[in-house]
């Protein structure tokens, strides 16, 4: 995948790879030892199912491992989401 600055994620959606909108990107975590991106933190939309994904409150966490691609929407494996 090629290098994406953080500030061009900022309110992207967030869909999976096989066309479900799953939510909107609100933030990134990232671990401060490595440097590397860790989780996604994202809104979900009213209308997703949020069974079985890592959730704190109305924030749900998409692990980075999961992203397929980053150009109009971030895309992500659905089933690699879920922890």
């Amino acid at each position: 995948m090629k290098k994406t600055y953080s500030r061009s994620l900022s309110k992207k959606k967030v869909m999976s790879t096989d066309g479900m909108v799953i939510g909107q990107i609100k933030n990134i975590m990232v671990d401060l030892d490595t440097g590397l991106v860790v989780d996604l933190v994202v809104k979900p939309d009213q209308t997703f199912d949020t069974a079985g994904y890592s959730m704190d409150g109305e924030r749900m966490f998409i692990p980075f491992e999961a992203v397929k691609d980053i150009k109009d929407y971030i895309v992500v494996d659905r089933y690699l989401s879920k922890k």
